[in-house]
């Protein structure tokens, strides 16, 4: 399949210069035409105290879900979640299982990870004395095994 880029090449070696015009033409015309289209992806906050306050006070006081509240507040759903069915990242402490995670997350990006990955096992080769050879079956047990059938 020819590509537009082929197509100018084309009509350059054939002296199609009205061609080419009206090409350049649509191509402005289209630039013209574009939007940028908004993001679809939402960003998600920082979870604090304050927020999970916030999220527990929309959840009480309205007949929002949880989605519509994600969204409301440009956080993830599953944040919202947490927060509503665990009241996680309710209080500022630091020894929060959510707190504590986050630290060792943290530890890992800025420092690296130091940990050691498992020592491979040796694959063996099997010699070919150690193999079972197995023996071709006669021809008189192929003739027995076909005339049965």
């Amino acid at each position: 399949m020819t590509t537009l880029k082929e197509f100018e090449e084309a009509l350059r070696e054939q002296g199609m210069h009205m061609a080419l015009a009206v090409l350049e033409r649509l191509r402005q015309q289209d630039r013209a035409k574009r939007t940028i289209a908004p993001a679809r992806r939402i960003t998600g906050r920082k979870m604090t105290p304050e927020l999970a306050r916030k999220i527990l006070e929309l959840h009480a006081t309205t007949d929002m879900t949880q989605q519509e509240i994600a969204f409301q507040l440009g956080v993830n759903q599953g944040r919202v979640n947490e927060v509503v069915k665990r009241q996680r990242w309710i209080t500022d402490d630091p020894n929060a299982p959510e707190a504590i995670a986050r630290d060792k997350a943290k530890a890992r990006m800025a420092g690296g990870d130091d940990r050691k990955r498992p020592e491979r096992r040796a694959i063996r080769t099997v010699s070919a004395s150690q193999k079972k050879s197995t023996k071709p079956k006669s021809s008189n047990q192929a003739q027995l095994l076909l005339g049965d059938l």
